[in-house]
């Protein structure tokens, strides 16, 4: 049953397990509200009877307080079981998702962009903390309670708790019935709402090139329809569920009417006493109300279902595992007829073979499209490839844990991620555990020296989010600055000088020419001027090695490297008029 609870609710074990704690405290808390109604009905009996003595007086008076004491106390255990255990779990849930985010393959994150996968970590979190808060532990615990006063009320009169009780199977079953009408509302919902959520954060992204091209009016438009559908899902959603749940209630308030009725004829027959029927209608008006309550909490977890599923699929994901202890031998990078397709079924990378060695610089050049990033994501490990085989040192990177591997690697992306910071936490995030007069060493190797002193506060100086305070030339060095501080044996260089001007470029490349010194380098540039040093060079086009060598080999072979370099040399040379 854990396991099952843990499945349906995206649980860890423990929460499964405070789960069924809540909803047995919760079942607890509805007898000890019901416990009053039993007082009342010995007392009408006492009354009947003729009076109440000075002795049931101090039993009734010693009842009031032990009811009050044990509706306390239940309600303690009620809070403590659902509401904190809940928003406990709420934080390991959080938590986890994080850390499977964390150790999934990259791939996964080509199929989902950045606010889906925030609702899920955000949205669906608080939904589903909501639901096991508010709603499961109360609904469960109802139905327990439920059976135990209904069994009770059998002792009394089977003829009334049939009348009383005949309802409870209907209503469920009308909001039961309703499932796949309500999780097809959810799932239009929340597909609006991430829609509008990618649609606001694509505006904040992007205003620069809306506002420069007079499109914000246009986009904010759309935008705003976006907004109205969210509304108008939310608005369908709440009717949906209450056209439901009102049908259930109004089924439920038929008990009422049923006991009456019975009551009335069985009475009028001299077949039940006025005691009992009265001990019915108030037991029955007060099973009822948290009754009521439930047919409210089993739409809501119903409608937690797309939420659920949205998170399941991250949990169930397959993780990247391996050994945590490197086995290489050296840190030669081979790719033994590697073949490599993305989700989309499209196919990448069909029979790659090549050698990067260690202490030379290998260059991958070709077309676009050719598969020369995907060639330096899979040396990471940052995707699994399909077939064929990657080793470095002879190591299979394929069978080593991720995180360990990445130990082996420096990588200076075109794009740099910068934090919220200052430069001085930013380079420390090559190493975490290094020193200031370490991580000043690396910036003075990356030239970063040069921007940072002449900032305010110097290298303590907050560079804004993503690094907009900087050029990017200097977004470009802080990386270079991190890679000098990991001072790991392979360098992945992906088109890090592409788009900076001439002066950038050349204090940058100065940089990179210390970082690679000695090191396995494994290079991805579309200038060939960048890679004429390079001491092998592999060209990749439509997912094959087209050509490796030399620079000053494939310039005689007069091939695809050739043609590229012939191509470049007419570009530069052409101007304005």
């Amino acid at each position: 049953m854990i396991k099952k609870l843990q499945r349906r609710f995206a649980l860890s074990r423990k929460g499964a397990v405070d789960m069924i704690k809540g909803s047995l405290f919760c079942a607890l808390q509805n007898v000890a509200f019901m416990l009053p109604a039993g007082l009342l009905y010995n007392l009408v009996s006492d009354l009947m009877d003729g009076g109440v003595s000075r002795s049931r007086t101090a039993f009734y008076l010693l009842g009031c307080v032990i009811c009050a004491a044990l509706i306390l106390l239940t309600t303690w255990f009620q809070y403590n079981g659902t509401y904190l255990a809940t928003y406990l779990e709420t934080g390991v849930r959080r938590i986890n998702l994080a850390e499977r985010l964390r150790r999934i393959p990259l791939s996964f994150f080509g199929k989902k962009d950045l606010a889906d996968l925030t609702s899920s970590i955000m949205n669906d979190c608080t939904v589903l903390e909501t639901s096991q808060s508010h709603f499961v532990g109360a609904l469960l615990g109802s139905i327990l309670s439920t059976v135990l006063i209904a069994v009770s009320l059998f002792f009394f009169d089977w003829r009334l708790a049939l009348a009383a009780l005949w309802v409870l199977p209907i209503s469920f079953a009308v909001v039961a019935l309703s499932a796949k009408v309500q999780q097809g509302f959810s799932r239009r919902s929340v597909k609006a709402r991430v829609a509008y959520e990618e649609g606001v954060q694509e505006c904040m992204e992007t205003m620069g090139d809306l506002r420069s091209n007079n499109a914000e009016q246009a986009y904010l438009a759309k935008l705003d329809e976006k907004v109205r559908y969210v509304e108008k899902r939310a608005i369908i959603s709440e009717l949906g569920t209450a056209v439901f749940v009102v049908s259930a209630d109004m089924v439920l308030k038929l008990g009422i009417a049923t006991v009456a009725l019975v009551g009335s004829v069985l009475l009028i027959d001299g077949s039940l006493d006025v005691l009992t029927f009265f001990l019915f209608l108030l037991v029955v008006s007060r099973l009822y109300d948290p009754l009521e309550g439930a047919l409210q909490n089993l739409a809501a977890i119903i409608a937690t279902s797309s939420n659920i599923e949205r998170m399941n699929e991250i949990l169930d994901h397959p993780i990247q595992g391996g050994e945590s202890r490197l086995s290489n031998d050296g840190c030669d990078i081979v790719f033994d007829r590697v073949g490599f397709a993305y989700n989309t079924g499209e196919t990448v990378l069909k029979d790659v073979s090549f050698t990067a060695k260690q202490g030379e610089v290998t260059a991958l050049v070709g077309p676009s499209g050719g598969g020369k990033t995907t060639v330096s994501r899979l040396a990471a490990r940052f995707w699994d490839i399909d077939r064929g085989r990657i080793t470095v040192g002879g190591m299979d990177v394929s069978k080593v844990e991720p995180e360990t591997l990445m130990s082996l690697y420096s990588i200076v992306f075109q794009d740099v991620t910068l934090f919220d910071n200052t430069i001085l936490e930013n380079i420390r995030i090559g190493r975490k555990d290094a020193t200031d007069e370490e991580v000043l060493a690396a910036a003075r190797l990356a030239n970063v020296d040069e921007f940072a002193e002449k900032l305010p506060e110097k290298w303590n100086s907050n560079i804004g989010e993503n690094g907009c305070a900087l050029s990017g030339g200097e977004r470009q060095r802080i990386s270079i600055a991190r890679a000098f501080l990991k001072d790991a044996p392979i360098v992945l260089l992906d088109e890090a000088t592409a788009s900076l001007d001439v002066e950038n470029e050349t204090a940058i490349q100065s940089a990179l020419s210390r970082l690679i010194k000695n090191k396995t380098v494994l290079v991805i540039a579309h200038r060939m001027r960048t890679v004429a040093g390079a001491d092998k060079i592999v060209v990749l086009a439509d997912g094959v090695v087209a050509e490796a060598g030399t620079p000053e080999e494939l310039l005689r072979k007069d091939g695809i490297y050739a043609r590229m370099a012939r191509l470049q040399t007419e570009s530069q040379n052409w101007t304005l008029g």
